[in-house]
């Protein structure tokens, strides 16, 4: 058994599902979802449910089995007069660092994961079943499905502009940080001058703060129709361009991630943090252009 802890957004759940996915696989396992920590999360829930994938969530019992270890009386006794931290089970594995680590997909059977993992490295070899289970159980709406044939029909271009948290939350902004305008202007130069006639689509937390300060020079619709419930839809709109934008989220990551044309061009800002005491070599992809 194979149990992983979802957190965050629904960009981090899909990077939290994945690295998973692919150790099970590997040992012909079962895979878990650990979704307590969305009991005491205001701001962020459980996003998996309208995906394709293997939905079976972790019970109490079973998390606690992989995740804690039973000491004996006299180690219980040690810790607590000699105030010695609590010792891990081998079989919790908590993320060392934010780059790809080769040795978690070494790990053995029975194993609860806690990290990140945000790198394709971690389920490259399994890309087929990755893409097959992160599409969307129910069909479109009809205005999404119109929109999505567009987007297929055209030089189409998904920008993808975040504000929200990275704006209002302390802790985001100082960790985060927002791609500035110049970041977007030059995406927009350098695809203009490998493509033309492109067709820009917009997906904004901020819709309105973008369309006041971002002007765009070619033709561009912003995707406006659907609301943080359902993000999973514009996720799938996203994937449905031909080329892609993407901001320093893992939201748009995906987005680019999952579509499948096989020529296209993915730019991603060259700085993902404002911190700097994480390495993103293995953050984007080798066929992704940073700038």
């Amino acid at each position: 058994m194979i149990i992983t802890k979802l957190s965050g957004g629904l960009g981090n759940q899909l990077f939290q599902y994945a690295v998973a996915r692919h150790l099970a696989q590997q040992h012909n396992t079962e895979l878990k979802l650990d979704i307590t920590a969305f009991k005491d999360d205001r701001l962020r829930s459980y996003a998996l449910s309208p995906f394709n994938i293997i939905e079976n969530i972790a019970s109490e019992e079973e998390i606690q089995l992989l995740k804690a270890s039973t000491p004996s009386f006299f180690t219980r006794l040690n810790r607590k007069f000699l105030r010695q931290p609590l010792k891990l089970p081998s079989s919790y594995v908590r993320e060392k660092h934010f780059h790809f680590d080769p040795e978690i997909l070494s790990l053995s059977n029975n194993c609860y994961l806690e990290g990140y993992w945000q790198s394709e490295k971690y389920f490259a070899s399994i890309t087929n079943l990755i893409c097959n289970e992160f599409s969307i159980k129910a069909p479109p709406t009809l205005l999404n499905m119109t929109l999505a044939e567009t987007m297929k029909a055209c030089n189409s271009v998904s920008i993808h502009i975040r504000r929200g948290d990275y704006i209002t939350s302390l802790s985001a902004s100082n960790t985060h940080g927002v791609c500035d305008i110049a970041y977007y202007q030059r995406a927009l130069e350098y695809l203009s001058n490998k493509i033309d006639s492109l067709h820009f689509f917009i997906f904004s937390d901020d819709p309105d703060w973008v369309k006041i300060n971002f002007n765009i020079p070619y033709q561009s619709t912003y995707v406006t129709r659907n609301d943080a419930i359902n993000g999973f839809e514009d996720l799938r709109l996203m994937s449905q361009c031909q080329h892609h934008i993407i901001a320093n989220s893992t939201f748009s990551w995906w987005g680019a991630w999952l579509s499948s044309n096989p020529n296209k061009i993915v730019i991603a800002p060259q700085q993902w943090f404002v911190v700097t005491d994480k390495n993103t070599e293995d953050m984007i992809p080798t066929k992704w252009k940073r700038l």
